[in-house]
């Protein structure tokens, strides 16, 4: 995240995690928001506000400070670490409990998207040595996959003769002697020491959970009842609503569920037709099928691979009712000219937004435009809630039509059941943790794109290969890094998936083209930019933990099989 947009981000996100430690109001908090050791050998816990009023503690970390009072060591945890938003220290104990060390960081100041590594100390015996040595691992790789630091600075004393020894095996390389004209000695690590690609499986996709998510789902589990039943859902779904920019919001058991839902709202049925890009998940056309309607399918762009204004247009009949672009990948469609189109026909607009939390189409989120939109949390996603989703107006009317078919056709305020509804709930514990994930999305977006930046990188040049890249005056999520194998590559798609496959790599074929399926009741032919597409694409390892060094393999590799 090395430009200044993904730097603001970076310290906002590192400010926001470490106040959400230091701020645990509880020893049952704490539990939740600490970091495992490998091995479960241990533990490492935030050292918290409340802490200061531990004598036997802050009698501790008098003894691996500076040797002052509790009384000091407290004034100095509440001065020096509470109160700064940059810093944040960890207690490390070991698998008994036994307090056995400390460890911090610190966002370094004035090198954007680095963290210091600091005020490392330990009792005296070897085997707190180890502990802390494993520690100091643990925090690392858990800074890599929930603050995507660029690299660690450490800064050791002259006198610190094993220090070096100590740090390098954490990856750490020593940097030009002294600080500024110090007596420290810095070092810096970018590399994972421990991160070996190839050794086992680098998948598709994978989510990013934190303390945050943790500690909201655990409160929701075992507190979120009765009076607290929708403590989460109703926070989730005011603050999705939002970061998207629209007024009303109804958390959903799937985008799917909420695509239904959107449909019926708008009272679409039989006989009427809706259209749909021939490249998508099934789930866009089958919430068609679901409401008695047929789907059409129009054709894609051939730069982005999203829904073509140009082909909807021509499949408009005097059946037509609503549209449905697809923002495929995490990238936005190109909404002024769809709405322009569904303007001119009097049609609906029904966004499927289901991947891309936080994209942007010329400044405006996307899920802001239609007359519905709908997003999805399932595990594969960037935000997660493992499964489930949401559905978007700001058409009030729309809303209220949506809210009663979404609580089964249910009188508000009653048991009475005035209409037909369905049965589409997102529970408090999943929103407990869509809550946490939607504090973090614009960071895991930097994320995301940090990694589309080094798939650029390491395919520079390599020949019958072209990246998906973002339509102009859109901000793609990146939620998929995906690529064209073109016709003159020496492999093809498929072949190159095998043999991705065979180095421990996972990908997956982008979506075929949909209309092919024999489930539609009307028979089309396949769109011809869309066929090609769906038959020369494929989606790279794009979770949001990805490791440089893996991104660096999955490009050679890729190198490696087409000739480049």
């Amino acid at each position: 995240m090395k430009n200044s947009e993904s730097g603001s981000v970076f310290s906002c996100s590192v400010r926001s995690d470490f106040a959400f430690l230091k701020q645990t109001p509880d020893l049952e908090s704490l539990s939740v928001r600490g970091i495992n050791l490998e091995g479960s050998r241990g533990m490492l816990f935030p050292v918290c506000g409340f802490q200061a009023g531990d004598r036997q503690l802050m009698s501790l970390l008098s003894t691996w400070g500076d040797g002052g009072s509790a009384e000091e060591a407290a004034q100095w945890l509440v001065r020096e670490v509470v109160e700064v938003p940059e810093r944040v220290l960890f207690l490390v104990k070991d698998l008994y409990g036994n307090p056995m060390g400390q460890v911090g960081l610190r966002e370094e100041a004035g090198r954007e998207g680095w963290l210091e590594v600091c005020d490392v100390a330990s009792v005296n015996s070897p085997d707190a040595e180890v502990l802390i040595s494993d520690a100091l691992a643990a925090l690392m790789r858990w800074a890599r996959t929930t603050l995507w630091p660029e690299g660690f600075i450490t800064r050791l004393g002259s006198s610190s003769a094993r220090a070096p020894q100590f740090y390098g095996k954490l990856g750490f390389v020593e940097k030009g002697g002294a600080d500024g004209g110090s007596s420290h000695v810095v070092m810096e690590a970018e590399s994972d020491p421990v991160c070996n690609p190839g050794e086992k499986m680098i998948l598709t996709a994978g989510p990013s959970i934190s303390a945050r998510e943790a500690s909201y789902a655990y409160d929701a589990a075992r507190y979120g009842w009765n009076a607290q039943w929708s403590k989460y859902l109703k926070t989730f779904e005011k603050g999705f609503a939002e970061y998207v920019g629209a007024k009303y919001a109804m958390a959903t058991s799937s985008c799917t569920g909420a695509l239904h839902i959107a449909l019926a709202a708008l009272g679409i049925g039989p006989g009427d037709e809706v259209i749909v890009p021939d490249i998508t998940w099934v789930a866009t056309a089958n919430a068609v099928l679901y409401v008695g309607a047929t789907p059409i399918f129009a054709d894609i762009d051939p730069e982005s691979w999203l829904l073509c204004p140009k082909s909807v247009r021509e499949k408009i009949t005097s059946r037509t009712k609503a549209i449905m672009p697809v923002h495929l990948y995490g990238h936005a469609c190109d909404m002024d000219a769809i709405m322009a189109v569904a303007h001119e026909h009097g049609l609906y607009v029904v966004e499927d937004a289901a991947p891309s939390v936080g994209a942007e189409y010329h400044g405006k989120r996307t899920g802001s435009f239609g007359h519905f939109s709908c997003f999805s949390f399932q595990g594969a996603k960037l935000a997660v809630t493992g499964e489930g989703g949401m559905l978007l107006t700001s058409d009030p009317a729309l809303y209220e039509k949506a809210y009663v078919i979404w609580d089964q056709g249910r009188k508000p305020g009653t048991f009475w059941i005035e209409t037909n509804g369905l049965k589409y709930k997102m529970s408090n514990v999943q929103a407990a943790v869509g809550l946490g994930q939607l504090e973090r999305n614009d960071a895991m977006v930097a994320a995301k794109r940090r990694i589309f930046r080094w798939y650029e990188e390491g395919l520079a040049g390599v020949p019958h290969v072209r990246l998906n890249r973002e339509p102009e005056g859109t901000r793609s999520i990146y939620w998929m890094s995906s690529i064209l194998v073109e016709e003159s590559s020496p492999v093809s798609r498929d072949a190159l998936g095998v043999a991705l496959k065979a180095r421990n790599i996972d990908t997956r074929p982008v979506f075929p083209a949909i209309s092919q399926y024999p489930v539609w009741p009307l028979k089309q032919s396949a769109l011809p930019m869309a066929k090609f597409v769906g038959d020369h694409a494929m989606n790279l390892p794009s979770g949001v933990c990805l490791a440089r060094e893996e991104v660096a393999y999955v490009c050679r590799e890729i190198r490696r099989a087409v000739g480049g």
